[in-house]
């Protein structure tokens, strides 16, 4: 027995766990588990070493019924209890890889194909790290039943307009116990709209923290009576929820981005790396915003990038650079939204970053203008051009890129690309309220 197996079965014992959850994520990046009821803690030993069999058919973006069997495989690393089930019989969860029965890992498995990236580049020295920003809404229902935000406060205010004051301290307060740096906590800028923020890690880290964050946001706010969505845009006319991500590159315990010699303290290693996040940016698009409703997130005037442009501090570019510098140096893709697969959204950007750098895709100047308040003929004569408005363009957008299409690989991108043609055909035959308002009286 290992020394860290070790560790996990004290710690496992200390906390009277009597159930293990083994958790991994759908195409999607929805949490789905097993719970294993535990008879003694040393059974854990076994099912590290072993795995567990699971039918792989019944989740989306698997494998068909004729080749059903695939094997869970827990990562010692995401040992953790859960703050939010009760103390006696506690519960313990482990973030599991996914195997084929004869041990290949499964193609299939959205945390494989960001391994798969990040081994790439770790054979050249290379630490890629992402900070992600998840926003959601906390939301209540009204006497008819409607939903509606949970408050009406804006960003930055305190109680009693922030009537998300407690919420946010028994949230942070969780995080902590699932051993989350949290950095920053606030009301954002739409009614019942929040944030918290923690440290930047590395990217697998990091994507393993997003699910556990939505899903501990999620099971927290439920037991005190409320609802949470990471839905991208829930209410017409208000800001919509972003997962800005905030990006660097190490190399030997030095930020490859950073260089003191340049204007602009900048490495010609960034530079690239934001021109490949530029040039792929229509494909990413379809990774990291990824729904129907990401696109209504997506539009002039609600603070989200819609310019495919990038900028020293510019809040109104696709690409913005915080001010920061040293090993604090990095770059910051706005793009990206919550409802997005963390483990795919990481590939992807990291492909196309690394892109970037391999080709010396330049990105040009940085646009220090304020762009939203650019007519669109003003921006093709700057040479900015826009993100996709729409799913149907951006999973066009994604068909001609070969480099996001390879950071997926085959069996995500054909499974991926067949349920978003499904979802904008369903979409776009349904007849909405608005529709009725407007065209009815024809």
């Amino acid at each position: 027995m290992s020394d860290k197996i070790g560790r996990i079965i004290a710690k496992m014992d200390e906390c009277g766990v009597k159930f293990v959850r083994l958790q991994f994520v759908d195409i999607h990046g929805k949490p789905k588990n097993m719970a294993i009821p535990l008879v003694r803690p040393d059974q854990i030993e076994d099912i590290i070493k072993d795995g567990l069999l699971f039918d792989g058919s019944s989740i989306e973006g698997f494998i068909d019924i004729n080749e059903s069997d695939l094997v869970l495989k827990p990562d010692p690393d995401t040992f953790s209890t859960l703050p939010w089930r009760p103390e006696e019989k506690g519960v313990c969860r482990f973030i599991c890889d996914v195997y084929w029965p004869e041990g290949k890992p499964f193609e299939g498995d959205p945390r494989y194909v960001l391994k798969r990236a990040l081994e790439k580049y770790e054979h050249l020295g290379y630490e890629y790290n992402v900070g992600p920003e998840p926003e959601f809404f906390i939301l209540d229902q009204d006497e008819e039943g409607n939903i509606i935000p949970h408050d009406c406060g804006a960003y930055f205010d305190v109680e009693p307009v922030d009537q998300g004051t407690d919420f946010r301290r028994k949230l942070v307060m969780d995080l902590e116990a699932l051993k989350f740096d949290v950095e920053v906590s606030h009301h954002e800028v739409a009614p019942g709209q929040h944030e918290i923020d923690f440290k930047f890690d590395k990217a697998l880290k990091t994507a393993d923290a997003v699910i556990t964050f939505k899903q501990a946001i999620k099971a927290i706010v439920d037991k005190m009576g409320y609802m949470v969505t990471f839905m991208p845009k829930p209410f017409f006319g208000e800001n919509g929820s972003g997962m800005h991500c905030h990006q660097s590159l190490f190399k030997d315990g030095e930020n490859v981005f950073y260089d003191p010699d340049t204007e602009t303290q900048l490495s010609d290693e960034a530079m690239y790396f934001i021109g490949g996040l530029l040039k792929h940016s229509p494909a990413l698009s379809a990774v990291c915003a990824p729904t129907v409703n990401s696109y209504k997130r997506l539009v002039p005037g609600y603070e989200a990038p819609v310019y495919i442009a990038y900028g020293l501090q510019n809040r109104s570019t696709l690409i913005r650079i915080p001010a920061s510098r040293g090993k604090g140096t990095r770059v910051e893709l706005r793009m990206p939204d919550p409802s997005c697969n963390p483990y795919l959204a990481f590939a992807a950007m990291l492909e196309a970053g690394m892109n970037g750098i391999q080709n010396k895709i330049d990105p040009g100047e940085p646009t220090e203008i304020d762009v939203f308040d650019k007519s669109m003929k003003e921006l093709q004569e700057m040479g900015i051009k826009t993100l996709p408005s729409s799913l149907w363009e951006a999973y066009h957008a994604l068909e001609e890129d070969e480099v996001v299409k390879g950071a997926l690989g085959d069996h995500v991108y054909e499974n991926f690309m067949e349920i978003k043609h499904k979802e904008w055909d369903d979409y776009r035959v349904r007849v909405f309220k608005y529709e009725l308002e407007r065209y009815l009286d024809i």
